[in-house]
């Protein structure tokens, strides 16, 4: 029963929201409910503190008993507000529907056609197919009724229902079993063919997303083709059918019931923008996904708070203004949050901002604060987030002349990751780490010429406008060995290069 968690997704609104419900329900002075609802979103107490606040004699017993009451309020009035906001046309449609049925059993057969008509119109226009699913039943079941029915076509409009609803449904699990199958090989480090697996996938539920689909359908086929970029590195190859996809959504008649995964659609777009290195275009969607995060009184607004502003952070950072990129996420650096995997994100691009500036005490500051293990952050951020971190602060502590922590921390990397990565293809990475290795115990050969035709033969290059952002930084401080200039301004001549081979393919083409 984490109450914490759920508070901590209320915007200021909804909190004041909150303590009004509570008022009104509330038929006693004494309730202890809104005090302990204020302490729980204004201060970093404990429970017992908590419990020692409200009932200074300690009563455990009582205190449990009214954290279970706030917790049941919590969800009653989530649950009440979604009903409110969200459904409205689904309960409008469904009303309509039992009027019907009243009509047809008192034999007033024209009054109920006309309801069921103004239903089907408004069910049609939001996809929602399970209703429209109803509204058919009820209209092909009391056709005899109504002499003025075409009941073939009525059959017809029906099976074509059916097949947008099964198209739905199928995906639907598509949608499950491949977040399910991104969970193994992120969190758990299991090694998959996803590309193999998304194809199976979709050619065994016979998805074919040229048909009309709901805006749910449209939102879980943009997250599955964003996972295959996240999972294999190529974000080009998706960028042109999120766009697209994201121009039907736009007049979808479901757009501003479906909020919270209109904001996710905006920062999947803005985030595959940033990776193929278009980072006005992702400042733009992240400007329109801003602007959603502030309707409906704010409501997903905590959120998407870090999501926000850490992609907000890295598309400054890469676009030659470091010192705003900085001063943005220190303002992001708190203590915790429900989305720990973007707050993660935050200190380690901090952590990477202050290297590129070398600002070296600053970045070890941050890095302090990952006093968990490697197994916590795997289940919290992902094997891929936890490699980083250590390539990092190998990298950290190489510039801090911190000798003996290097050794044991390439020790340690070697014997914990270089097994998965051989296993996932990842050899590079390896690769990479052994020519840091080679700078380390001999930095005078960096600048040499054998060297630099040592790291040209090493790799495996592919085109710099398809290279990783990410992978781009970790080349770029070797770089900036071997040319004895300044990371930051290596980071951002190597990302200039990646710009320009984007737009030379674009005069070709």
């Amino acid at each position: 029963m984490n109450i914490e968690a759920i508070i901590s997704t209320f915007s200021n609104e909804e909190q004041q929201r909150f303590i009004s419900y509570l008022e009104k329900k509330n038929k006693r002075n004494d309730t202890k409910n809104i005090q302990l609802f204020k302490l729980l979103t204004k201060e970093e107490l404990s429970s017992t503190a908590i419990c020692q606040k409200l009932y200074k004699n300690n009563k455990k017993g009582a205190y449990h008993a009214l954290r279970k009451r706030l917790y049941q309020s919590l969800i009653d009035f989530i649950a009440n507000i979604n009903l409110e906001e969200e459904n409205s046309i689904d309960m409008q449609i469904i009303k309509y529907i039992l009027a019907s049925r009243t009509f047809l059993l008192h034999k007033k057969p024209i009054v109920a056609y006309k309801i069921l008509d103004k239903a089907e119109t408004l069910a049609k226009e939001h996809h929602l197919f399970p209703i429209l699913n109803e509204i058919y039943h009820t209209k092909i079941q009391y056709a005899y009724t109504n002499p003025s029915i075409n009941i073939d076509e009525l059959i017809n409009a029906f099976k074509a229902n059916q097949k947008n609803h099964f198209l739905e449904d199928q995906l639907n699990i598509v949608y499950a079993k491949i977040r399910q199958t991104l969970n193994d090989i992120t969190y758990k480090g299991e090694v998959i063919d996803f590309e193999i697996l998304l194809n199976n996938t979709l050619k065994e539920h016979n998805i074919n997303i040229t048909e009309s689909m709901s805006f749910k359908s449209l939102y879980q086929l943009m997250t599955i083709v964003s996972i295959s970029a996240f999972v294999t590195n190529d974000y080009l190859k998706i960028e042109p059918f999120l766009i697209n996809t994201y121009k039907s959504i736009k007049n979808h008649k479901s757009i501003d019931k479906q909020l919270f995964y209109h904001i996710e659609v905006l920062y999947m777009i803005a985030n595959t923008l940033f990776r193929n290195k278009k980072f006005k275009a992702s400042m733009l969607y992240l400007h329109e996904m801003h602007q959603q995060m502030q309707t409906k009184q704010k409501k997903n607004y905590n959120s998407f708070k870090l999501k926000y502003n850490l992609l907000q952070g890295l598309n400054l950072n890469y676009s030659n203004q470091q010192d705003k990129a900085i001063e943005l996420l220190e303002l992001f650096k708190i203590p915790k949050h429900a989305d720990t995997e973007s707050l993660l994100d935050i200190y380690l691009s901090l952590v990477m901002f202050y290297i590129q500036k070398k600002e070296y005490k600053k970045a070890q500051g941050i890095f302090s604060k990952f006093y968990h293990t490697d197994k916590w952050y795997t289940e919290k951020a992902g094997k891929e987030w936890v490699i980083k971190k250590n390539l990092i602060e190998i990298i950290l502590h190489i510039e801090l002349q911190n000798i003996d922590l290097v050794e044991s921390r390439l020790l340690s990397f070697k014997r914990n990751y270089y097994k998965y990565l051989k296993q996932i293809n990842q050899k590079r990475v390896i690769t990479y780490l052994n020519l840091v290795e080679s700078y380390y115990k001999q930095p005078q050969d960096v600048t040499s010429i054998e060297f630099k035709d040592k790291v040209k033969q090493s790799f495996k290059w592919i085109e710099a406008n398809r290279e990783d952002i990410f992978v781009m930084s970790f080349y770029a401080w070797l770089k900036s060995k071997m040319e004895n200039k300044p990371l930051y301004t290596t980071t951002l001549n190597l990302i200039k290069k990646s710009k320009n081979v984007n737009k030379a393919l674009k005069l070709t083409n």
